[in-house]
């Protein structure tokens, strides 16, 4: 994999934060979840493609939704985000799933069960003394 520019490392970040924006505060569709959140994006050196990292915290139904709202929406995002940044070209964007967080919150929530249960099995030991 190819080491990316300061240039575009930058142009990542501009493209993450716009595009965020435009998704939280822009598009008034019901399928897309309000947890929606964007990860990360990769620019192509070019600018003609963009690769976006959308987490979705909920159901697998949620995710299937707000894959398909933004898909749908994904011409007014690139119009918007072309209204927004200054760019040579504006690329064509490409949502992709990124189930990083979830999996985070849910290993979070086992370790919590498996401290608690350690943590009532000692209790009870002590108990029995």
């Amino acid at each position: 994999m190819r080491k990316n520019s300061i240039k575009n490392t930058r142009i990542n970040g501009e493209v993450q934060k716009v595009l965020s924006e435009i998704i939280r505060n822009e598009i008034k569709d019901p399928r897309i979840s309000p947890w929606t959140s964007v990860v990360a994006v990769e620019v192509a050196p070019d600018l003609k493609t963009c690769k976006a990292w959308i987490s979705v915290l909920g159901s697998e139904e949620d995710r299937v939704h707000t894959e398909q709202g933004l898909k749908s929406a994904a011409s007014y995002i690139r119009r918007e985000l072309a209204h927004t940044l200054n760019m040579r070209s504006t690329p064509e964007i490409t949502f992709l799933m990124d189930q990083s967080i979830e999996y985070g919150v849910n290993m979070s929530h086992r370790i919590d069960e498996v401290i608690a249960e350690d943590e009532s099995h000692h209790v009870s030991e002590e108990t029995d003394d």
